[in-house]
């Protein structure tokens, strides 16, 4: 099931994807109908309390970085004010002279999530989504931490919805287009931690709640982003992510729906 979030006149709420229309899962709202595309504005699928990203999680991406493999999960933090939904633009800020697109299988977690072993974590997933870790590439560099340089709005764009039913989330095709032309290309499979035992180990660290995401690494091919740039994320099996680029100056560039 493909599981949007979405806004209709004054109300958000989930609902399910169904060809041209919506199906809203609240039932407290009463809707009796399904809602056609056209009259939905579309939401960032979750709203989490927190993101939570996996460094250098691809062998290949290592390689191309010149990292040694790690021996246990790196991660760091995007806030929450980063996410997006598809289709809003992504802010180049004017404080960067770089900025790069990394395509990144999303986790959504549906149940609360604390010390669990790797083969209990499917329990607590919800489903899987597309998401762009963009990267301040030259404040990377410089701060020498990722806080600044992951962390401007716009920074998380995730979406367009949750797939609920995803057989293996290790072996999955990833790749991301700008403008039309294919810049990075790989496959979960390359991953050097898997999705199960990334939520284990994020688990023995932080409680995961319901909505909170997680990051789990990029393929190789990173490259900057330009003004004027539409970039495309696809995985298969879970969903296409589009955004497009704007610079910061631009008039109304930066508004987040939340």
């Amino acid at each position: 099931m493909r599981v949007l979030r979405v806004r209709h006149q004054d109300k958000s709420f989930y609902a399910s994807l169904l060809e041209d229309q919506v199906v809203c899962l609240d039932r407290s709202l009463s809707y009796d109908r399904p809602i056609p595309l056209s009259e939905i504005q579309l939401l960032p699928p979750v709203a989490p309390t927190k993101v939570v990203c996996a460094a250098v999680n691809y062998r290949s991406h290592a390689a191309e970085v010149g990292r040694e493999v790690p021996d246990e999960p790196v991660i760091f933090f995007k806030p929450p004010s980063a996410v997006i939904p598809a289709g809003q633009p992504i802010v180049l800020p004017r404080a960067s002279a770089r900025v790069d697109y990394e395509a990144e299988l999303a986790v959504v977690m549906g149940r609360p999530c604390r010390n669990a072993a790797p083969d209990k974590v499917a329990a607590h997933i919800f489903g899987y989504s597309c998401a762009n870790d963009v990267t301040a590439r030259d404040l990377q560099k410089k701060d020498g931490l990722f806080g600044r340089a992951k962390g401007f709005d716009s920074f998380a764009p995730i979406g367009p919805w949750i797939e609920t039913e995803v057989a293996d989330p290790g072996n999955l095709a990833i790749r991301t287009l700008v403008n039309g032309e294919v810049r990075q290309e790989g496959d979960t499979s390359d991953m050097i931690f898997s999705v199960a035992e990334l939520v284990s180990f994020i688990s023995r660290v932080m409680t995961l709640y319901p909505g909170d995401v997680v990051l789990t690494g990029t393929p190789p091919g990173i490259g900057p982003l330009a003004a004027g740039d539409e970039v495309r994320i696809e995985i298969a099996g879970v969903g296409v992510l589009i955004n497009p680029v704007v610079a910061e100056e631009e008039t109304g560039a930066g508004e987040l729906i939340q």
